[in-house]
């Protein structure tokens, strides 16, 4: 997720309505299509519209906003081209990571991860959806660091962001939660094993589960999507 959650950096408003928007976009609160005023965000926030609009820039840069000369901003619909194009980035960058953090793995990096599947199980076992996506993030988060790819991470957050918004629309209704963590389950069993294509195999079928999702979603919410 590109948001100042991962970094100590100062946050200046700017980063503050980016980050608003940000989690008001990916969680739905805003919808695809919906209209979003500058000048009622800077009312909101205080602020003169500068900052609103380097924010609004920063947002369709990761593809969340649709910034149209002399019209009303919108949030941006799906893009079945760019959903493709992300989880084809995704699980090429993602392939490689697995693997290296299954041949680096010692004592500190699995049990961290241990100690990430914890805290996935109670928000499952509360049907916490909103819990899950920060500690998602944080579950692949770690695996880059355990492989020594840090830097990783960024490519990986940005392209998940892409679909997961998408996902989202049918995550709550079809309680995927224990899919999803059972599939994390299996991640780490394989990378605390030391098995470089065991941890491959098992994370590129855990992506292959959304397609799916992908499908039913792009077919019952239409209007989300880009003609």
């Amino acid at each position: 997720m590109v948001t100042m959650s991962y970094t100590k950096k100062r946050r200046t408003s700017v980063d503050k309505i980016y980050d608003h928007l940000y989690h008001k976009i990916t969680m739905l609160e805003l919808l695809p299509g919906e209209r979003i005023s500058e000048a009622e965000i800077a009312a909101q926030f205080g602020v003169s519209r500068q900052p609103v609009r380097d924010a609004f820039s920063r947002l369709e840069v990761v593809n969340l906003l649709w910034i149209r000369p002399q019209r009303a901003t919108e949030v941006r619909r799906f893009s079945i081209r760019k959903i493709v194009k992300s989880r084809f980035v995704r699980a090429a960058v993602e392939s490689k990571v697995l693997r290296q953090a299954a041949l680096a793995c010692d004592t500190k990096g699995a049990a961290a991860l241990d100690a990430s599947l914890e805290k996935q199980r109670v928000v499952v076992a509360a049907r916490n959806h909103a819990a899950f996506g920060p500690l998602d993030y944080a579950f692949h988060a770690t695996i880059c660091s355990i492989g020594k790819a840090d830097f990783a991470f960024d490519v990986i957050s940005a392209e998940k962001a892409n679909v997961d918004r998408l996902c989202r629309l049918s995550l709550s209704k079809e309680n995927r939660l224990p899919e999803l963590l059972s599939d994390h389950e299996a991640i780490v069993d394989m990378i605390k094993r030391g098995d470089a294509e065991g941890a491959d195999r098992v994370g590129m079928e855990h992506l292959s589960h959304l397609d799916a999702t992908i499908a039913a979603v792009s077919e019952s919410y239409a209007r989300y999507f880009e003609p």
